[in-house]
């Protein structure tokens, strides 16, 4: 039989990763063969080159990618990344989970992932808006309001994403704020925006608080990344009466059993740019973080932090992964295993509250017509509710874990609607 060349062209191991997860869940759907790689690989995949100016006179060529899964159910959706470890494989795979995680939510999207390998941290402010309009004059021809739609993420902001809409808008000789998600108020962005991940991620653990029987007050959590989504679900969380005794980024881990004031680590963090410095007592290892004991372990930061050799140690009773694909399959099957049954907020579930919003942000923008804070977090706190519903009857009844279930649900979505749609021409 002759290789599939997408084999070829996506790889790695986050993209396997992504791979496992989807064909466990084709043989429960009891999917057919010759279904399985139009739902599993994209629909396509742009790669770029962006050359900028240094401001030392040098010309530097960056890669840039965009990988758009399906749009099957609308324009796909997703952010873009600034990253040293970029490349295709693991733009592909944040692009397949992120259809799957807007499936479960009802958006209508499909999923897309995109960035540029580098690490923004080393270049000036000149030189990332040089790149960031680059980039995106690159993709001009592959994106718009209902084809592709930009977020931020990893490595960008508000700021890059006002850099993305104005690049787009003057290459239409109008403005269109609909482009991009994730902007500032006063480009076009949704108030509740930057806070939406990370506070979906406690309401879903209050939620998964009460499911267990647990009073919020007498929880703890240790929070693994502490950026935009990490450093919000853990206000978030103590806001609910939740003690915060971990927390760490890429600088530094931190873990004090009678807890921190989350609001000294926002500050440190707000006038230093990372958390290394905070403590000199309280300092651990950063793999030793993950395996402390808590009720709420909240990995927030990359890929592959839970592996098949650390994943024996968690004494958590609930994992909320506030990152895309912190858990490998690896581990995933040992903790279906565990007697101890830790109560697991799947990635697609758990971290859907930025996506939700963004899509907020961009039916605002379509209608030109904005809603206040109260009413976007509302309408997110409804969706997750449902979707949470959703997820823990299908485990229930047929007996999966949570990831197979939320997992399960937005696969079925995407291939009804295929299947729906047929094959053209």
């Amino acid at each position: 039989m002759m290789q599939n060349p997408n084999r070829q062209i996506y790889s790695g191991p986050v993209f396997d990763m992504a791979r496992q997860q989807f064909e466990r869940v084709a043989n429960h759907l009891q999917i057919p063969e010759m279904e399985r790689d139009r739902l599993l690989y994209p629909k396509r995949a742009i790669a770029v080159s962006c050359p900028i100016h240094r401001d030392d006179g040098r010309t530097e060529v960056f890669q840039g990618y965009r990988v758009q899964h399906h749009l099957t159910l609308g324009p796909t959706k997703g952010g873009t990344r600034f990253s040293p470890s970029v490349d295709v494989g693991e733009i592909a795979a944040l692009a397949i989970w992120m259809s799957w995680k807007c499936a479960l939510a009802g958006l209508p999207y499909g999923g897309a992932k995109g960035g540029i390998t580098v690490d923004p941290y080393a270049l000036s402010p000149r030189e990332l808006e040089a790149l960031s309009r680059r980039y995106m004059q690159e993709m001009i021809p592959f994106v718009g309001p209902h084809t592709d739609v930009m977020a931020p993420d990893m490595g960008t902001n508000e700021q890059v994403m006002a850099w993305f809409m104005d690049t787009y808008s003057m290459y239409q000789g109008q403005t269109i704020n609909e482009i991009v998600t994730g902007k500032p108020v006063s480009a076009g962005g949704t108030l509740g925006r930057r806070e939406a991940t990370g506070r979906g991620v406690a309401y879903l653990v209050a939620r998964a608080l009460d499911h267990l029987g647990i009073s919020a007050r007498a929880a703890t959590a240790i929070v693994q990344g502490f950026g935009n989504v990490g450093s919000v679900t853990a206000y978030s969380l103590a806001e609910r009466g939740v003690r915060i005794i971990g927390a760490s980024d890429h600088t530094g881990a931190y873990y004090d059993p009678n807890g921190f004031d989350v609001g000294e680590l926002q500050r440190h963090v707000a006038k230093q740019g990372q958390l290394a410095g905070f403590s000199t007592e309280s300092l651990i290892e950063q793999s030793e973080l993950l395996v402390q004991k808590c009720d709420i372990l909240v990995p927030a930061a990359i890929e592959r932090v839970i592996t098949g050799g650390n994943v024996s140690e968690l004494k958590c009773r609930i994992l909320a992964e506030g990152a895309n694909g912190p858990t490998t399959p690896e581990a995933d099957v040992i903790l279906n295993e565990r007697g101890d049954k830790i109560f697991v907020l799947p990635d697609i579930l758990c971290n859907a509250g930025g996506v939700i919003v963004s899509y907020f942000e961009w039916v605002q923008d379509l209608q030109r017509l904005f809603w206040e804070e109260a009413e976007v977090f509302d309408r997110l706190y409804q969706i997750l509710e449902r979707s949470f519903q959703q997820t823990i009857a299908r485990a229930k009844r047929d007996r999966i874990s949570h990831r197979m279930a939320a997992t399960a649900i937005g696969v079925s979505v995407v291939q009804s609607a295929k299947r729906t749609r047929g094959l053209f021409p």
